[in-house]
């Protein structure tokens, strides 16, 4: 079974970076697209990033276009999602998620427990 780990999140001055890693385990982390959500207090999770199995193509959302880099490293079955210039309204429980493609749009299956990022002001 597929299980994913967040890591990576903490506390980090305005303007700042931090790189947060989710590590995929019972199967191949190529065989599904993955991507970052993330959820603010009192907030729905939003989307964030999204980069298909190979790598080869990524999204992210208008609010961090610009700031956040995804990336992936399959020989180590592992995603990443570069954030910079981080703001205080970047501040959330970041979760990373696998999946598949459906209709043109990515399905989401498999979601680690989350990685808390508070940025101050």
């Amino acid at each position: 079974q597929v299980q994913l780990l967040e890591s990576g999140g903490g506390l980090v001055q305005a303007g700042g970076s931090l790189r947060l890693s989710c590590v995929v385990s019972g199967r191949p982390a190529s065989s599904y697209v993955m991507g970052w959500f993330r959820q603010a207090p009192g907030k729905e999770r939003e989307f964030v990033a999204a980069i298909s199995g190979s790598g080869g193509t990524t999204n992210s959302a208008d609010s961090v276009k610009g700031r956040f880099i995804i990336s992936r490293d399959n020989t180590k079955n592992t995603m990443y999602l570069q954030m910079n210039s981080l703001e205080p309204h970047d501040t959330a429980v970041y979760y990373c998620a696998a999946g598949s493609v459906a209709n043109m749009r990515y399905e989401y299956r498999y979601w680690g427990q989350g990685t808390q990022v508070t940025v101050s002001s």
